[in-house]
Order: structure tokens, then sequence, then C-alpha cells
């Protein structure tokens, strides 16, 4: 009788059991829009970005992230002014100060800056960044980023450019 009461209680739990959900995922992808103040950086206007992120959650609040901006901001040494491509990609770490629904963090990247005019303008940057993310479901974020880059090219001053962006991510 005692065997029978031990296996249907094992049987009771195993049936009753639900799988176990992880919180939030690992990964993410998702889209931002932003402007981007070049400050007169190679004689550009400031202008607006599409922006497609990611990330890759490393351990201990570190983060792994990629955000690569497309924008057609004017050219002011151009006459008359005109719209030119610029491509931004970049590479960075930041740290999450908190790790729940509600994610604060701080952080770095490196990016290139490439415009795409009569001579393309090559740049390569540093730039210290901070944001927060605010998870609307388990798998879904809606988040806010500001950013100072620090560019550097041969023959050239160093320039500057302030970026705020506001973007959608979806976790995998």
């Amino acid at each position: 009788m005692r065997t029978y009461l031990c296996a249907f209680g094992l049987l009771a739990a195993l049936l009753g059991a639900t799988p176990a959900h992880a919180q939030f995922s690992n990964r993410s992808l998702g889209l931002s829009l932003g402007y981007m103040d070049f400050q007169r950086t190679a004689g550009l206007a400031g202008t607006p970005f599409l922006g497609l992120e990611g990330s890759l959650y490393i351990e201990n609040g570190f983060e792994v992230v990629s955000l690569s901006k497309v924008m057609f901001p004017k050219d002011t040494f151009a006459t008359p002014e005109k719209r030119v491509i610029g491509l931004a990609p970049s590479l960075g770490i930041r740290y999450l100060l908190l790790e729940e629904s509600i994610r604060p963090y701080i952080g770095t990247d490196v990016s290139y800056l490439i415009v795409l005019k009569d001579a393309a303008s090559n740049f390569v940057g540093l730039g210290p960044n901070i944001g927060v993310d605010f998870f609307v479901t388990d798998a879904v974020s809606l988040g806010l980023r500001a950013q100072y880059n620090f560019y550097l090219a041969l023959n050239e001053d160093t320039q500057t450019s302030l970026t705020g962006s506001a973007g959608v991510a979806a976790y995998f």
C-alpha cells in the first residue's frame, strides 16, 4: 500500500508540474529611431536615423551590443547643400545596473562612421552611453538611449556627435 501511495504521489507531481520558464532571454534583436547631432562633423548637419540593434547577455550583468545606423544628413560643405548617405555600425559592451523588468545600463561602443558623398569620409569613434530598457512582456522591451561619440580620422580634428534614440527589441 505504501508503494502505491508513493507511486501515486510521484505521478501526481509529474502530471501537475509545469515547464520552467526563465524570466528573460539572453539575446535580442530590435529597431530604433533616433537623432544624431553631428555638430558639423565633416560638415554634416544633424539628422534622424534608423537603427538595427542586437544584444547578447554574457554574465554578471554584462552584455555585448551592436547598433547599426543608417541616416541621410545634409552635407553643408556642398554647394548647394545636398543629402548624403551615412552608415554607422558599432560594437560595444554595457553593464546592466538592474536585471529585472526595468534595466538601466551604462556602456561604451567602438563605432565606425562612413559618409558616402563625392569624397567618402571615414571615422573611427569611441562613445560612452547610458540608457534604460523597460520590459512590457517577458519577450519585448522598449528602450531609451543617449550616447556621446568622439570620432578620429587621419589628418582631421577630433569630431564629436551626440545621439539619442528610442527602440523596441524582441528577446529570444
